[in-house]
């Protein structure tokens, strides 16, 4: 037995025992099947109405042929692919080799290589490709975990795959570390007027085809804003989000979840259990974890960056690649500017290719999400052809992604 939430040699090597592992998911999906309401909720709750997600009418006749999910739709879907595990393989996954130590989502990659379309079902795998221990300044010794959930659609088909890594790092060293101080002043009716501004001049490219000959290196993305960020806006993004860690349900289905995982249901200020992602909407939690404040999630910062750039790239783009870094906390109160630059153009396999740089800062002039793109976009000569995935199956797709990760 090592002593609960320090990071040991002994918890790095439990974790790496799980490498190409297939993880069973503890949760169903938010959405089983792609459906308008589904989506539109999702869209919504980042502040999307785009047609192409949210009218199925006007979707039918775009390329698509039919309402398409947005980019990161996926985190909201898949049924479980895991293999049922044998006795093993239980043991092997048993219990959180990093549980009571804090869990901070650092980096996300995705590659899409096929849409999800109205009607569609999803099936996920999930499985660790890599574990790193690293030393850090924020919070002493930390683990960096990188996982991969593979995506196909209703017919089997690869869809996407989702990597994250996140930063473990022991809860009473981060209090004793933590040196971020932050402090939101009222905002001026000048500031808000800005910000008003910043949303009526928002527009997408939507039918009128953005070809890859008309792009140039140096071309600027209209911005976006987001924010600022109130508990509201929390709230109606788990609406379409889900809950993700925690089980959908309230009183007695949550009270049936908590006697079996009590760790995910720390008492509050009244001694009242209630869910560990809490510290998103209630501040004195995060305090008590020694942060500032309550903060956003990383799914929320990757979704703006993906509406910046399906707006930019119109129903005929394709977002390909997404890799983005989650280096500062976005607090309530705070206010996104999404922004994007191209900074590189290529044909390559067929493909009209073009590089953005992208990043997420907030009104104090800080990158909190800095990341790099790659659009698809249509030529004058041909359409966009959907990229290829690595591999045919799932199975075929890990073994792709753990020989990527320890050549990375």
């Amino acid at each position: 037995m090592t002593a609960y939430g320090v990071l040991t040699d002994e918890v790095l090597e439990r974790s790496r025992r799980r490498l190409g592992v297939p993880v069973p998911q503890k949760n169903p999906p938010h959405n089983y099947e792609v459906t308008w309401d589904g989506v539109r909720h999702f869209a919504y709750g980042y502040g999307d109405d785009n047609p192409l997600y949210c009218d199925p009418d006007y979707a039918a006749g775009t390329r698509w042929g039919s309402l398409v999910a947005p980019p990161t739709f996926l985190y909201t879907m898949g049924e479980d692919a895991a293999p049922a595990p044998d006795a093993e393989t239980k043991a092997l996954l048993k219990g959180d080799p990093f549980a009571g130590l804090g869990s901070y989502q650092a980096v996300m990659e995705f590659e899409w290589w096929r849409p999800l379309v109205l009607g569609d079902r999803c099936r996920v795998l999930q499985t660790q490709v890599g574990v790193q221990a690293k030393e850090s300044s924020f919070g002493g010794r930390t683990a960096h975990v990188t996982n991969d959930y593979l995506y196909t659609n209703g017919r089997g088909e690869l869809h996407a795959v989702r990597r994250g890594t996140w930063i473990n790092v022991e809860r009473h060293t981060s209090k004793k570390r933590a040196k971020e101080k932050w402090e939101q002043p009222p905002y001026t009716e000048g500031q808000l007027r800005q910000i008003d501004s910043a949303y009526a001049a928002e527009a997408r490219r939507g039918g009128e085809p953005r070809y890859w000959e008309d792009v140039r290196v140096g071309d600027v993305l209209q911005p976006k804003v987001k924010g600022p960020l109130t508990t509201t806006d929390v709230v109606v993004w788990h609406l379409g989000w889900g809950m993700q860690l925690t089980p959908p349900g309230a009183f007695k289905i949550a009270a049936n979840v908590r006697r079996k995982a009590p760790g995910l249901y720390p008492p509050n200020g009244l001694n009242i259990p209630d869910t560990v992602q809490r510290l998103h909407w209630e501040p004195a939690r995060a305090r008590e974890l020694g942060l500032p404040g309550s903060y956003d999630y990383g799914g929320m910062r990757e979704t703006w960056l993906c509406h910046l750039l399906t707006d930019w790239a119109g129903d005929d783009g394709w977002l390909w690649r997404l890799r983005c870094e989650h280096r500062k906390f976005n607090y309530l109160g705070d206010t996104t500017w999404v922004h994007g630059e191209v900074v590189d153009k290529r044909q390559a396999d067929g493909r009209a290719e073009v590089r953005v740089a992208v990043r997420c800062e907030n009104q104090r002039g800080e990158v909190t999400t800095p990341g790099e793109a790659v659009v698809l976009l249509p030529t004058r000569e041909s359409p966009v052809e959907l990229p290829a995935p690595p591999a045919d199956d799932l199975d075929g797709a890990v073994a792709h992604e753990l020989a990527r990760f320890r050549v990375g």
